[in-house]
């Protein structure tokens, strides 16, 4: 059991959820009621985009709903409760869809009562939204597997572990990812798996491909649930540093995994930031004010050598001031 400091006990707790749906105590007669949707109401990610959204929604003074499935690939449960918070009259709708397709349907609803609807961190397969806050996965996918070539070599076995098939998300970052190996002839792609944001999944699926594949020089995972569980496999068998590993995002665990040497390099995302813009710019439609139709926020290689920088530690740690 890895040792985390009280402090860090403190961040944590202050992201767990304690519900699907909950509702803060502000009084919804006099404030716009905004619905944040996610894809999970666990996780270090979703913690944050729901902590940006929590801090915009004191600062512009609304009342701010938030629903969620207990997990990723529950689909038709978000799909449900996007339903219940249009049945519920949110004056806006800020969504971040498990689903490239399947969410279509109701987010055109929304878009068709003339609800604002803003997509954060997945797209959806239509035009009816009025603006989209997210990484530019492709572009992050692209810089997993640039730094693949600079731990690994380009000459290597490496293995990917994903998340979700069919949220854009997923599929952008292994677009980019693939971009680059696709350059690189001796780069050879030995394995793929979902672990459905599941820790148990992604760990039995580290396993099993690292017992398939002797030679294996590196795993990319492309979320923080898929890298946590690569890791911990990964120092369970006893080759933290003879696998590379290339993660996504900044959770705890994964920045003492990095401090470790166990991973070696992680993308990380701004999700506050999303949270927050999620909220400001929905209020900012609500007021009759023009935004932005699409958003990118920033991501940025992050490794040992460069996690203490000052401008990283905002990163890493976005709600410390």
């Amino acid at each position: 059991m890895k040792k985390i400091s009280f402090f860090l006990v403190l961040i944590l707790l202050s992201l767990c959820f304690v519900s699907c749906t909950e509702k803060n105590s502000l009084n919804f007669e006099e404030k716009p009621k905004i619905a944040l949707v996610l894809k999970m109401n666990t996780g270090y990610h979703w913690g944050t985009i729901k902590q940006g959204a929590d801090t915009a929604a004191r600062e512009f003074n609304v009342n701010l709903y938030f629903y969620a499935p207990l997990q990723e690939e529950d689909v038709q449960v978000q799909i449900d409760l996007v339903n219940q918070a249009l049945d519920e009259n949110v004056d806006a709708l800020i969504l971040a869809a498990s689903d490239y397709k399947q969410l279509v349907e109701v987010t055109e609803k929304a878009y068709n009562k003339k609800i604002p609807v803003i997509l954060i961190e997945s797209l959806v397969d239509t035009d009816k939204i009025h603006s989209y806050i997210a990484t530019d996965n492709i572009e992050a996918g692209r810089k997993a597997g640039n730094t693949l070539v600079e731990i690994a070599g380009t000459e290597c076995n490496v293995a990917i572990m994903n998340f979700i098939k069919g949220t854009s998300s997923a599929d952008d970052r292994e677009k980019g990812l693939l971009e680059v190996i696709g350059l690189y002839p001796s780069i050879n792609v030995v394995a793929k798996e979902y672990c459905f944001s599941n820790l148990n999944r992604a760990i039995n699926l580290t396993r099993e491909i690292i017992a398939n594949n002797e030679n294996l020089d590196a795993i990319i995972a492309l979320n923080s649930v898929s890298s946590e569980g690569v890791a911990q496999a990964v120092e369970e068998l006893g080759l933290g540093g003879k696998i590379k590993i290339i993660a996504f995002d900044s959770t705890i665990n994964e920045i003492e995994y990095l401090e470790e040497g166990i991973i070696h390099a992680t993308i990380i995302q701004n999700p506050f930031a999303m949270g927050y813009l999620g909220v400001k710019y929905a209020v900012e439609m609500l007021n009759g004010n023009k935004i932005e139709s699409y958003y990118t926020t920033e991501t940025k290689v992050i490794t040992k050598e460069n996690m203490y920088l000052q401008e990283n530690q905002k990163l890493l740690f976005p709600f410390i001031k």
